[in-house]
């Protein structure tokens, strides 16, 4: 159960680097999202960020949502961190 909960714990973590990633090219212009890695990047974090998109709609031009889903990975992970 330690080893299921440690990975699952690695995989969080690695979303929210992910995700702070993601948000810190954002700001950059000559980023071409069609090329590899941040192909990849995009796919992978787009997917994750979906179903937030779907219930937070963005306030102005900003997009909340890549803030309230590390929130939501940290409680994730700070639960399993107590159940290891």
């Amino acid at each position: 159960m330690n080893l299921l909960i440690s990975l699952v714990s690695h995989i969080i973590q690695l979303l929210n680097i992910s995700i702070f990633i993601w948000c810190l090219l954002s700001w950059f212009s000559g980023i071409n999202w069609q090329e590899q890695p941040f192909r990849t990047l995009d796919k992978i974090v787009s997917a994750f960020l979906a179903p937030f998109r779907n219930l937070i709609p963005p306030i102005g031009n900003i997009d909340i949502t890549p803030m309230i889903a590390i929130l939501l990975l940290q409680m994730i992970s700070s639960f399993l961190g107590r159940l290891n």
